[in-house]
């Protein structure tokens, strides 16, 4: 950075924000909480070990478990010589909290209208780090230790990723001042969090331009169009900025980290959709978060709902929990860790992803994959690590380097249940030799796993169609029926006629993989979401067909208290109609819904005042209250 421009900040910091710092108090973060929870800094003291230098806002400063865990993830958790610049992200555990629900209310129309993937997450926060490490003779152990993370609770990588490599240079340059006007500057010129609108997210001289789509539109790029008028009419108005365009907020390079296990795509594949427990060991803690949400994203569409940590530690608060007793079966779980002591704490782990050791040993691992897929006739003995290795819990894997233990690969005992699909693994490989560009790669493997999923998904999404009960059997003068129970033998019965090979070219023992999915969190977690979709539904349609009723008819040989009593049921249906009308409405994408929605709300509202001419005078004064 030009010494002018970093001379100008630190003297901005240090008079033109101390009004505004000053008076940070009495600002209302309304906007900044919704993108960012808060930012800290991490340094590394003599006497404490890691602790929290700095929080901004203070008045979002985290629990002190809470910043235990922020301190002991900022930091490498081995001795890896991560000297310069390492970026990584890390997820963590939120404290319990009685606010927590009041908090969570400004997310509730955002997380209703995203895809599950884009969630903001209430349980956990996401924290994206930049540490660095460099030497100075002037410091008492000879070296600068400091990281600057971002706290939020949305995934947004692609997002953070790229403020963070902008705010936390200026941060090491010009000091906190620095971090606090971002924050107001995000306060006051970002929009409220939305879906399915281009947003214009300025920041100092830079400009970031997204579109975060809704979730029942595909992915498309289409949008891209859109978000460069959007920046031509911004920036006229405001000072000339960098744009950048943002295409996705949370897809990463899924190549940069599959590159030199794609051979084994589909046998990840089939342990992340059964959530299986699976330990990612690498030297980098930016190799293994990327590495976790690669194994995270490649189930896409569908939301992996068991744990992931992107990169854990053994100081974790939830270090016990993770890492039972051993002869006990691990949680489902993927773990990222860089501390050679969880080679020998997980050796009983059933799934266990070694990582090369850094990017120049992955370069030289493709080169060796591509010459082996082209001098053989057989794609299985594609790549270093060759066929999947067995792993042996008896084996020493805390060996030193050359022994088998740290040859990069998948160690497991797994059987698949599918057959790989050749012709794809070695068009990929083929790739390396034609310096096909990383981009591409990805796009390739994103859309085959993609369609991979929905062929999987698909015939689960028909049969629980089909759980619907009929329309001849809700009734306006009855509670909205449930729907009806699923059942996996009924279920594998259909996949005959209408399983995922009409739509997949990949063989295998598919009910297996299902009855292996039917046992997963998973599963569970699509069910839930599911089931109360079709209530939902259900409730609906039965609050229609109430409108639409002719309670004068009904009412005309029922008694007083039956009347009282079907005007407080639709009282009661009105007031949580109302409570999702108000969601709908101030959602951009539910206006034709919302429309219909209201039509049925007044309907109600007028069969609730038929219902009151029938009643006596006295009644009428009761049932008013």
């Amino acid at each position: 950075m030009d010494e002018k421009k970093v001379e100008f900040l630190k003297q901005k910091s240090q008079s033109d924000l101390s009004t505004s710092i000053e008076e940070c108090g009495n600002i209302n973060w309304t906007t900044l909480s919704q993108w960012v929870q808060c930012i800290c800094v991490v340094t590394f003291d003599l006497n404490l070990g890691q602790a929290l230098e700095y929080v901004y806002p203070p008045e979002f400063k985290p629990t002190e478990q809470e910043i235990t865990n922020i301190c002991y993830l900022a930091f490498p958790d081995s001795n890896s010589g991560c000297m310069g610049d390492t970026k990584f992200h890390v997820r963590l555990r939120t404290s319990p909290d009685g606010n927590l629900s009041k908090k969570l209310l400004q997310f509730q129309v955002y997380n209703n209208e995203c895809p599950l993937i884009l969630k903001a997450d209430q349980s956990h926060y996401w924290g994206f780090v930049y540490f660095r490490q460099k030497r100075d003779l002037n410091l008492p152990r000879g070296y600068f230790q400091k990281s600057f993370i971002i706290i939020t609770r949305l995934p947004f990588f692609n997002l953070f990723f790229e403020l963070l490599n902008y705010l936390a240079p200026k941060y090491f340059n010009a000091g906190k001042g620095i971090l606090e006007e971002a924050c107001i500057h995000i306060n006051s010129r970002w929009p409220s969090l939305q879906v399915g609108a281009s947003l214009n997210l300025p920041l100092f001289e830079n400009s970031y331009q997204i579109l975060i789509p809704k979730a029942s539109s595909r992915k498309t790029i289409a949008p891209i169009e859109s978000l460069e008028n959007f920046k031509v009419e911004r920036t006229q108005v405001l000072h000339p900025m960098h744009n950048k365009i943002i295409a996705s907020v949370n897809e990463l390079d899924l190549f940069h980290s599959l590159g030199f296990i794609v051979d084994h795509m589909y046998t990840l594949w089939e342990l992340v959709l059964t959530a299986e427990p699976i330990v990612v060991i690498g030297t980098s803690p930016a190799d293994c978060s990327h590495m976790v949400q690669t194994l995270v994203a490649i189930i896409a569409p569908l939301e992996y709902c068991a744990e992931a940590r992107p990169y854990f530690t053994i100081h974790d608060s939830e270090f016990k929990e993770f890492t039972r007793d051993r002869g006990k079966i691990p949680p489902p779980l993927i773990l990222g860790v860089t501390n050679p002591f969880f080679v020998k704490l997980l050796k009983d782990w059933p799934h266990l992803l070694r990582l090369p050791d850094n990017q120049v040993s992955l370069q030289k691992q493709q080169q060796l994959t591509t010459k082996n897929v082209l001098n053989s006739n057989s794609v299985t003995s594609i790549g270093i690590t060759g066929p999947l290795k067995t792993y042996n819990s008896n084996q020493n894997t805390t060996g030193s380097n050359g022994g088998e233990s740290w040859i990069p690969g998948l160690y497991t005992k797994y059987k698949p249940f599918l057959k790989k699909d050749k012709s794809l693994i070695k068009k990929v490989m083929l790739g390396l030799k034609t310096k096909r560009p990383e981009h591409v790669q990805t796009a390739l493997l994103r859309r085959h796993l993609l369609e991979l999923t929905q062929s999987f998904m698909i015939p689960l999404e028909r049969y629980m169609a089909s759980l619907m009960p009929l329309q001849k059997d809700i009734s306006p003068f009855k509670s909205a029926p449930n729907t009806n129970a699923f059942k996996l033998d009924d279920f594998l019965a259909t996949l005959e006629l209408s399983g995922p090979q009409l739509t997949s070219t990949l063989k295998g023992d598919w009910k297996g993989l299902y009855r292996r999915f039917y046992t997963s969190p998973n599963f569970r977690g699509w069910y839930d979401s599911r089931y109360k979709e079709l209530q939902l539904t259900l409730q609906d349609l039965q609050l229609q067909a109430l409108s639409e009723a002719n309670l004068e008819q009904w009412a005309r040989d029922k008694q007083e208290v039956e009347i009282i009593d079907m005007i407080l049921k639709l009282k009661q249906k009105l007031n949580l109609y109302n409570e999702k009308l108000v969601s709908e409405t101030s959602s951009l994408c539910a206006k034709r819904h919302t429309h219909s929605a209201a039509t049925t709300r007044d309907q109600i509202r007028a069969q609730i005042d038929c219902m009151k001419e029938l009643l006596p005078q006295d009644l009428k004064n009761i049932v008013n209250i």
